[in-house]
């Protein structure tokens, strides 16, 4: 699958532990790329950065079908379930209930349930749960009948401040790319709590391979919104769609810095070159990209 979005998972310092976790929890894991810190001040490290100097910076890694990146920082931001993911056990590929039970047993070490395992109107088989690093995952059994989808699936709840704009948001997502369409979008019928009726129990949506889902409150409050604890980052060909990305999604001025931005929903997105790893690798490139709002690629 060509990846366009990668979810970065902001660590307070334990990034290498967190891909530990998940490389024992799950059966198709793999680390993909490392990057460190610079080692002094001369190379660009600020000062709120002095203790991690030579240390990791970002880890990239494969669960299945999709990439993640774990970012080594610092205690500022933690995740939180408005950005969660969906991990599909389809019985028409082989993927059974057992190792979805068997995945829940390992990522329930010292985590949290949202929603208890068990049986609901969707699902024969469902359960949601934060890990112990405060990143959510909804593990589901699903309809071998219905359409494919990849395992996981990362998913975008609307609450708060952002609650009943789950489809609007889809379809600015969409708008955004050449090649992307919306595609269910189940309502909840009836008002549900702070959702509507019209507002989407359950909806996603496609850029290019890669699935996405989108979900509006229903049922109960909660005051979590969206923030940097999980970004979400865009492999841009060229200056010219970076551009394009952040006139777009960059509504939040203070918000701006090192290629992220805040879209109009709270969303953190980090809008970059595709080849940021080599760019990266120049003389002088953190530097470079600390003092930088948006990432101009003629600059390193």
């Amino acid at each position: 699958m060509v990846q366009k979005i990668t979810p970065n998972l902001w660590c307070n310092g334990n990034a290498e532990e967190m891909v530990d976790f998940y490389r024992n929890a799950f059966t198709d894991f793999e680390v993909l790329h490392t990057e460190n810190y610079p080692e002094s001040r001369d190379e660009g490290l600020a000062d709120f950065q002095q203790d991690l100097a030579g240390k990791v910076l970002t880890i990239q890694f494969r669960v299945h079908d999709l990439e993640f990146v774990a970012i080594n920082a610092g205690p500022e931001f933690t995740p939180n379930p408005s950005i969660s993911f969906f991990v599909n056990f389809d019985p028409s590929r082989g993927q059974t209930q057992e190792q979805l039970d068997e995945l829940w047993g390992k990522l329930s070490d010292d985590g949290t349930v949202l929603m208890e395992l068990g049986e609901y109107p969707f699902s024969p088989h469902y359960g949601w749960i934060q890990d112990k690093f405060g990143v959510s995952w909804q593990l589901i059994l699903t309809n071998p009948d219905g359409e494919p989808r990849p395992t996981i699936v990362p998913s975008l709840l609307f609450t708060d401040k952002s609650q009943n704009q789950a489809h609007y948001a889809a379809e600015l997502y969409v708008s955004l790319f050449d090649d992307a369409a919306v595609g269910n979008m189940s309502t909840y019928g009836q008002d549900m709590g702070p959702a509507k009726a019209d507002s989407i129990a359950y909806g996603d949506f496609r850029i290019g391979e890669q699935w996405l889902a989108v979900m509006d409150n229903g049922g109960v409050e909660h005051k979590f919104n969206f923030t940097e604890g999980v970004s979400l980052s865009v492999a841009c060909k060229d200056q010219a769609e970076i551009d394009k990305l952040w006139g777009i999604l960059s509504t939040v001025p203070e918000a701006e810095q090192c290629g992220w931005c805040k879209d109009k929903f709270g969303v953190s997105w980090q809008i970059v070159p595709a080849n940021i790893d080599e760019l990266m690798q120049r003389p002088g490139a953190f530097k470079t990209m600390m003092q930088q709002h948006k990432i101009v690629i003629a600059e390193y």
